[in-house]
């Protein structure tokens, strides 16, 4: 039995050296349909109220797209681009305490002139309203831009290869 014990001490050894590592890792790298493997993000076109969400868009899809390792300079053989809409915001409590709001992204995958995928991303939620409408404004903007971030990552997933 004493035998039994010094390979278990190097095995819980080497699983924790294992697990301190070094920093390095392996990851997949992204390509899309078509074989793109790096990808432009055009300015999406904002068919909404608030004059900062298609730009609020397009930085969310380049931030994904360069986490992936696959931003692109524009110089490329694919793009991304697309319009934004995002609903007026309704009041879902009594007493106007929780607002609604709603994103509709559509986005198209661009390879070589040619439209390689589209997608439509909506995504929905509530925010709390603040003391004015100042305030209220603000809180709907970030709630907006949650939506724009997740909308990003939903549209890079229906590109994927």
């Amino acid at each position: 039995m004493g035998r039994a014990r010094p390979p278990l001490r190097w095995a819980a050894l080497a699983a924790a050296l294992g697990l301190a590592g070094c920093g390095y890792g392996f990851s997949q790298r992204y390509v899309a349909r078509g074989g793109a493997s790096s990808i432009h993000v055009r300015p999406f076109e904002n068919r909404s109220t608030l004059p900062e969400l298609g730009a609020s868009v397009t930085s969310a899809l380049r931030t994904e797209l360069a986490r992936r390792g696959a931003d692109g300079d524009g110089g490329g053989a694919a793009e991304i681009d697309g319009e934004v809409r995002a609903d007026e915001p309704v009041v879902s409590s009594r007493g106007g305490a929780t607002w609604h709001v709603g994103l509709t992204v559509r986005a198209r995958l661009v390879s070589q002139g040619a439209i390689v995928a589209e997608h439509v991303a909506r995504r929905e939620t509530d925010f709390v309203g603040g003391v004015d409408p100042l305030e209220t404004e603000g809180r709907r903007a970030l709630a907006l831009r949650r939506l724009a971030d997740d909308a990003a990552r939903d549209i890079l997933r229906a590109f994927e290869r």
